[in-house]
């Protein structure tokens, strides 16, 4: 065998056998502040008005390099505000192509009109759960009127929210006819009452984007919801495509050191799979 075939058979038995793990996804909390501080993209935190208010949404947005204009990503935080870990995720969700945004969904409800600094890590969730349904649609629809008007941006734009910021997405899948797709990380589909036993039946018939939903095995809480909903989304002839890793718990991606390496595990199988959805919907 020749060196360059033997080169060759080298590289193809590497990314045979790493390809899947060498796949960049983003880094758990822990690793957060450091992705940051060494990714080359251009990031800058902007206020985005909200019309008939005087509050002005802070968001976190990141810019893809690439010729092309790009598809939008809003991604929706946890009850934990925005933080180092969700401006990490926009900026994978940039290296990956897209023009990612993360609005500071409690922004004008802290000390002073501020949001989640302001409020503080003892407060902020308490605070995010008195936010009413209505008043979310309305900030994601702010920071949509923004972003898919940037010079850079092709008009495609889709949610991605993680725990409530998941549930957020997935409800404003049922707001949005226009919204391309639909990211669900650990986030229950709406239900009446906002956050009845009962699911929100017409609410789900409304959706038009495909959802893609990512639940760690072991989150029964969140997880006794798919069944019933998958039901009503496929009897509506609509596109909703839960997967559920095994071993893992709620708040895999931000967690990815738990749970002896399921959460990991998970984090590497949903990261790709999100990305290939949003390529789909958003190229």
């Amino acid at each position: 065998m020749t060196r360059t075939l033997l080169l060759t058979a080298v590289a193809i038995l590497i990314s045979t056998t790493f390809g899947a793990a060498a796949a960049s996804i983003p880094p758990d909390a822990n690793g957060a502040e450091k992705a940051l501080a060494a990714s080359p993209r251009h990031g800058e935190y902007v206020d985005i008005a909200m019309p008939g208010s005087d509050v002005k949404l802070k968001s976190w947005v990141v810019y893809p390099e690439r010729k092309e204009k790009a598809g939008v990503v809003i991604v929706i935080h946890e009850i934990f505000g925005l933080s180092d870990w969700v401006r990490s995720v926009a900026d994978q969700l940039a290296a990956d192509g897209f023009i990612a945004i993360a609005p500071d969904m409690l922004s004008g409800r802290g000390p002073g009109g501020g949001g989640t600094a302001e409020i503080g890590a003892r407060n902020v969730g308490q605070e995010i759960r008195k936010l009413p349904p209505d008043d979310v649609n309305a900030r994601i629809d702010a920071v949509r009127d923004y972003a898919t008007k940037l010079p850079a941006a092709n008009g495609k734009f889709a949610t991605i929210g993680f725990c409530w910021g998941g549930g957020a997405s997935f409800r404003y899948a049922t707001h949005e006819p226009k919204l391309n797709a639909a990211i669900v990380y650990y986030g229950a589909a709406p239900r009446k009452g906002d956050g009845g036993k009962e699911a929100d039946t017409e609410a789900l018939k409304k959706i038009q984007a495909p959802v893609s939903g990512h639940y760690g095995g072991d989150d029964a809480r969140v997880n006794a919801t798919i069944d019933e909903t998958k039901k009503i989304l496929t009897d509506a002839g609509k596109s909703y495509t839960p997967h559920i890793y095994d071993g893992a718990g709620h708040g895999f991606l931000r967690q990815q050191g738990d749970r002896n390496g399921a959460n990991k595990k998970a984090s590497e199988q949903a990261w790709p799979e999100t990305i290939a959805v949003l390529k789909k919907n958003l190229e």
